[in-house]
């Protein structure tokens, strides 16, 4: 009853909210209270159940035979400085009016797309604070357990949780997320479980990617792990004839982008093979990457569409 009733509140005044819009007796309080302390029930077993519910009843949208997650960091402003979980923290958004520090909450979050092709919608399924809980975690820190990871690395596993569930997905991610940690984490995964997740995101504007090495070195020594650099931000102009025009339906419209596929290697030290895309729209660039070397190009453009549309309409 409380669950539903948290989802179902019109306002956020703590349990008398879910007394009042569920019309339940005022004297349920003190027992709704207690539902917080008990040790009947995990946050980990609700999760699950929530997650079975949704794999079960809801119209999800499947790619390639894969659910579509998507993921993002959110930072909450808060007042007190003495809060649990409340930290300095560093806003990397280009809007001018927000503050290049703040004090807050800094939360991760999980949800999978579903719908109908006329209106896809982000359907909640996970979010935890992710960071500045590091001393209360180590209160009930068991010895020779690993320090909590960083929030990139928790963004993962969280998503990883959820592709045991649904089976094969790809997780919708921005470019902030595109680093080693996350990428070798991934890795782990792959090796430890059949579960299959891959990585859409957006690479930055000054990316370095690199070709394959030669398959043979000249004299003695080490064979290279990887082939000369490359500034992808420069291909845009070195290789324009070699960009192809489509027509595909992003943001709700048909629109016509030029889009270049490469399959090159990156991250310093990891040297993994990703597909990029080079993608041209209304005289804009932007760089896609996948670590599913089998999407198709026009996948990977049309999936990151529906990412920037649905972060678009959150912070509105």
């Amino acid at each position: 009853m409380l669950v539903v009733g948290f989802m179902l509140r019109s306002d956020h005044l703590g349990v008398t909210s879910v007394i009042r819009d569920l019309a339940l007796n005022s004297r349920c309080y003190e027992t709704l209270i207690h539902f917080f302390r008990s040790s009947a029930w995990s946050l980990e077993s609700l999760r699950t159940t929530w997650i079975q519910v949704v794999h079960k009843t809801a119209p999800l949208l499947v790619v390639d035979n894969r659910v579509v997650l998507v993921g993002d960091g959110m930072k909450q402003t808060k007042e007190g400085r003495r809060m649990p979980g409340v930290k300095k923290l560093h806003q990397e958004s280009e809007n001018s009016s927000k503050g290049e520090y703040i004090f807050g909450h800094l939360f991760g979050a999980i949800g999978i797309l579903a719908g109908t092709p006329q209106k896809w919608f982000c359907l909640p399924l996970f979010m935890n604070l992710q960071d500045g809980v590091k001393t209360i975690l180590g209160w009930r820190k068991v010895d020779g357990e690993k320090e909590q990871p960083s929030h990139v690395v928790q963004m993962i596993e969280q998503g990883f949780a959820a592709a045991q569930i649904f089976g094969n997905a790809l997780l919708l991610l921005d470019r902030y997320f595109l680093t080693v940690p996350a990428l070798e984490r991934l890795n782990a995964f792959h090796h430890a479980s059949t579960a299959r997740m891959h990585l859409v995101t957006k690479a930055k504007a000054n990316v370095v990617a690199y070709e394959h090495p030669a398959t043979k070195k000249p004299g003695r020594g080490r064979p290279p792990k990887k082939g000369k650099a490359i500034k992808l931000k420069d291909v845009f102009k070195t290789h324009a004839a070699d960009f192809q025009a489509v027509t595909l339906t992003l943001y709700g419209k048909e629109e016509t982008v030029q889009f270049l596929c490469l399959d090159l290697l990156w991250g310093q030290g990891l040297y993994q093979e990703l597909r990029f895309v080079l993608v041209q729209r209304g005289g804009q660039c932007s760089i896609v990457v996948s670590t599913d070397l089998t999407l198709a190009a026009t996948d990977i453009i049309r999936l990151y569409g529906y990412r920037f549309k649905i972060e678009c309409t959150f912070e509105k």
